[in-house]
């Protein structure tokens, strides 16, 4: 074989190398994008690049599958419903009160369904990577429980905190259908 022929093969496989590369680059950048839908945006926003975002979202998926997420049994899912009933009813009378007792449900709830409770970004971070349509809705609930806290929420910005709740506490109870989710969201 002559070395223009040798040289031509190696140009060749160099391109087609650089081409699988920069394809799987792409399908796994597609893939994130599905598997977390905004808060793929939102991740990317808030990092220096790309590649470290997506490094960050492939590391919530490791850290989630060493999770023993489980799902609920019938009792226990009717007895979080109602629970949460019973909080909504509250909102009346005590509105500041019924959104600290909807945070804590719904903190217990993911502590039931194996995700940890430890702290609110590492619970976004993992909650991200199977609840990444309804992750929103617990951020916004959680800035207005904070406002809350510091007296600066009003009537209405609990009854939305509640709304953002519910829409999360849902999605974990496994009691949203997919149509649902994409409505509220």
């Amino acid at each position: 074989m002559s070395t223009g022929a040798i040289i031509g093969i190696v140009v060749v496989l160099v391109v087609l190398a650089v081409i699988a590369v920069l394809l799987n680059k792409y399908l796994q950048r597609r893939r994130l994008q599905e598997k977390f839908g905004p808060e793929y945006d939102r991740t990317v926003e808030g990092s220096d690049n790309r590649t470290t975002a997506e490094r960050e979202l492939l590391d919530r998926q490791k850290k989630h599958a060493e999770l023993e997420v489980k799902e609920l049994s019938p009792q226990a899912r009717d007895s979080y419903a109602r629970h949460w009933t019973r909080i909504q009813e509250q909102f009346v009378d005590a509105p500041a009160g019924a959104v600290a007792e909807a945070d804590v449900l719904v903190t217990d709830l993911m502590a039931e369904r194996g995700y940890p409770t430890e702290g609110y970004e590492k619970q976004a971070e993992l909650l991200s990577v199977e609840h990444s349509s309804t992750l929103e809705h617990y951020r916004s609930a959680h800035e207005i429980s904070k406002r809350d806290e510091a007296g600066d929420a009003t009537t209405e910005d609990l009854r939305n905190a509640m709304v953002h709740y519910r829409t999360l506490f849902q999605d974990l109870l496994g009691t949203t259908t997919t149509d649902d989710r994409a409505h509220k969201a």
